[in-house]
Formats: C-alpha cells, structure tokens, sequence
C-alpha cells in the first residue's frame, strides 16, 4: 500500500495547485484524477477552451467589421470562418495547458494516480481504474476538489449535440442558425458571444429580471445594453419549461418566470447554462460522515476541514463563488495549513471577470450590498469614452466604477465594464488587498496612455475631481 501526507482528489486549479504547494513545502503527495489528462473542467472543456474561442471569434468579427476603417483591406466581404481551424486553435491551446500541468506536477515529483477516487476511510482512499483494477492508497491527509457539474434542468435532457452544456457548445460542427441561450449568467453569456460572432442569431432566456445576478445593477443593466445593441436578444423573468426535439428544429416553451401564457422559441441549439452543482459523487462521504449542507456542498471550518478528521475540502464543492482563481487561493491555503503554516484566503477580495467584449470584471462589494448593510459610500465613475487610449482604439464601451467608504475612503468595490477589463480589474484586487482609500488609487501615477487611466479618474470621481470628464 502507497503511503502519503497528502492526497489530493482531483486536478482541477484546486487541486494541482494545492498539491504542487503541498510538495514544496516537502509534504510527500499525490493526486488521483479520474480523467485521462490533468486540469479539470477548467483546463480541459471550460476556462481554457472557452478563451480560446472567444479571442478568436473577437478577431473574425474585428476583421468583418473594423480593419477597413483602420485602412486594412481584407478582399471583398467578409473573412471566411474556417470552423473546424478554429476548434483545432482551441484544443491546441487545451493540449498545452494540460501537459504543463502534468510537467510541473512530475517536476515537483507528485505521484499520479490515474482513476476515481472513494474515501473508505479517514486516511484512505482507493482508486478505482478505467480497467477495474483497484488500488488502495494510506495519507495523513485527503483534499477534495473534485470540482462541479453542469446544473440541469429538470425534464431537459442534455445530448450534447442540439442540447448542450457548456462542454458541447465548445464543440459544435457548425454555426446554428438560431442559439436559445438558457441563463444569463458568466458561461451562457461568453458561449452566446462566441457564435453570435461566428453567425448565430442568439436568444437569452433568464429566470431573473436582470442579467449576470450578482453583479452590480447599474453595471449588469449597462453590459445587457451593449450585448442587445451587439445583437443578442433577451427574455428576462422568464423560464424555459420544455423543449420539443421531435422535429428538425428544437422548440421551446417559454413561460413569464412568475407564471403566465407560453410561447415558443425556435432554435437549431440550445445551450443550458443555469449554473453548476458541486460534484461529490462516489466520494464515499456518506460512509465516513462527512457533512454537506442544502445545496450538496462539502461543510468546512475556517481551515477548510470537514468533520470527518484528515478530510479537508476546497473550490467548487465548498461555498463561495465557483472560480478557478478562488480554488487555486484555497489549494494554497489548505497545503499551508496542513504542513503548519497560517494559510488563508481573504473572499472579500476576489476578482470576478466575463470575458466577453467589453470585458466585464468587479472585485468587493456592489451598491446593493452596501445598500443592504447600511453602509454609507460614495462613487466614482469614468467612461471609456472619455480615455484616450479607448478613443483612438475605438473601444469606447463601458465605463470605471469605484465605490469607496463615506468615512474613511477605502475602496470597498470596484467594477469595470470595457476593453481588458480583466487584467485592469488586479490594480483594484491589489489596491483592496492593502486597505487603499480612492485617494491612494488617484494619486498614484498611470501611464499616459493607457485603459488604466480609466481607474485612475473613477477614482478621482469619488471626490468629483476626476480631470478629463
């Protein structure tokens, strides 16, 4: 029987991370991955290939509908979209990530163990091969970050070719026709992008009655402006009930969220993007008594422990928001503690980004939470048209949204709408994580010019001082 410190369930951000920090701070480790390649859903049919679509499917329509008037020439009509080119640029740029994970997982000398794990008992686990062949494996310690699923919904069945998660519209063989999107949230707003751009005529059904719930109103009501002007249609409180796949066309039943009279929307795909579930199952947790909460997900303390001793959780099975980049903070902090260290996570500053265009990316709170907490604020917008840089790039959507402390000044949210927003929203992420007032924000110098002199001016808005507005 292998024996280990540590044994890390899964290979998702979560995961490799926390057993790479885990072997450098010398603990013996290993990770089971049930897959064929490291990664988890991130790397392999969610972050990573998404990405790759998104940017290449922003430079077709960039070339379909702006390169004349920068004075590049591109032939009469359009730029042919060679799809299946573009799905090999995809899977090529999964592949990469994939084997750098399991290069820096072997340059680290983290055994793998390839199979689906089941916790027996605390210190336990047994991997369970594609071939059947079971092998039992003794740790000191388990972490499980064997991430989430695709949320269903209830009467819908998912075949992955006309109706898909997020796993199949990564890798459709043709531009639909007409793309019922079901959710407005990150994933199904990112998709939708990437084959509105390639040809689809998108519609967006939400049970809300607003789009990316979570984010702050004014900015969330901004954002469904720009996407609508871009051509993406939307049925807010409103609820898909079924869906007909008995002709060539998918038709579905829409009905008002509250209830009401039905219509049916057409379409040759349909995409369910309500979310996702943590996935927990065949863990054994129910054998060793591990707690779950009412919505499946894995109760820990404080220090990321379960109940159970030696059996520690982490990422998409344990609450708070569902990103790789919060799992990978949680790896680090639950390696830290384990070998101990003091690891910790602070969630108030964790960035959340939609990588569509204009980028949409916020870190702390929203109005509304302010709001709710009888916090007193002040804020500070600036718009992209107003930047320098945005204008002559002609990305002038959006705007720089900072939210601060009526008292004290300390940036307590900031919120970007507009080109690269998720790289400019780190300056605010590192800002917060020092306690920064919006003073500190705007006297610290920004090169001229760039996008980031937008942060720089929302900043000085808070004390309506902002210079080029």
């Amino acid at each position: 029987m292998a024996s280990y410190d540590l044994i890390v369930i899964g290979t998702g951000p979560g995961g490799y991370v926390c057993a790479i920090r885990a072997a450098q701070l010398g603990l013996k480790t290993a990770v089971v991955e049930k897959r064929a390649t490291h990664g988890g859903t991130c790397l392999n049919v969610g972050c990573i290939p998404s990405k790759a679509l998104l940017h290449a499917s922003e430079l077709y329509e960039e070339a379909s509908h702006s390169f004349a008037r920068m004075g590049i020439g591109i032939g009469i009509g359009k730029p042919k979209l060679d799809l299946a080119a573009m799905l090999k640029f995809k899977d090529e740029g999964v592949d990469g990530n994939v084997k750098g994970v399991d290069f820096l997982l072997k340059k680290n000398k983290v055994d793998s163990h390839r199979g689906t794990g089941r916790i027996t008992a605390p210190g336990h686990v047994e991997v369970t091969a594609e071939d059947g062949i079971v092998t039992t494996l003794d740790t000191k310690a388990i972490v499980i970050a064997t991430g989430s699923d695709v949320a269903r919904l209830r009467g819908i069945d998912i075949d992955e070719k006309r109706i898909v998660s997020s796993t199949g519209a990564l890798a459709l063989d043709k531009v639909p026709g007409k793309l019922l999107v079901v959710g407005a949230g990150v994933i199904g707003l990112e998709l939708g992008s990437v084959w509105r751009r390639l040809g689809s005529q998108v519609t967006v059904v939400e049970f809300f009655d607003r789009i990316v719930p979570g984010i702050d109103l004014d900015v969330a009501k901004n954002f469904q402006r720009i996407l609508a002007k871009q051509g993406m249609v939307f049925k807010l409180a409103s609820k898909v009930t079924a869906i007909d796949t008995s002709g060539k066309i998918l038709k579905a039943s829409v009905e008002p969220a509250a209830g009401g009279t039905a219509e049916t929307i057409e379409a040759d795909v349909a995409l369910i993007a309500i979310g996702r579930v943590p996935y927990t199952d065949g863990l054994g947790l129910d054998a060793v008594g591990v707690k779950l909460d009412d919505k499946r997900r894995i109760v820990t303390d404080a220090h990321f422990a379960t109940n159970a001793p030696g059996i520690y959780a982490i990422g998409d099975v344990i609450a708070g928001p569902m990103l790789a980049h919060k799992a990978e903070d949680e790896g680090v902090a639950v390696a830290e503690i384990i070998a101990g260290k003091a690891g910790h996570v602070n969630y108030d500053v964790i960035p959340n980004v939609v990588y569509t265009y204009p980028e949409l990316a916020s870190v702390g709170r929203t109005e509304e939470d302010l709001k709710a907490a009888g916090t007193a604020y002040n804020v500070g917008k600036f718009p992209f048209t107003a930047n320098g840089r945005a204008k002559v790039n002609m990305t002038t959507d959006g705007f720089v949204k900072v939210l601060a402390d009526a008292k004290t000044d300390r940036v307590l949210g900031v919120h970007i709408l507009g080109p690269d927003a998720g790289n400019m929203i780190a300056e605010a992420a590192v800002a917060m994580e020092f306690g920064a007032s919006s003073e500190d924000i705007a006297r610290t110098c920004h090169a001229h010019p760039t996008l980031t002199e937008a942060v720089k001016e929302a900043a000085l808005a808070v004390e309506k001082r902002a210079i080029h507005m």
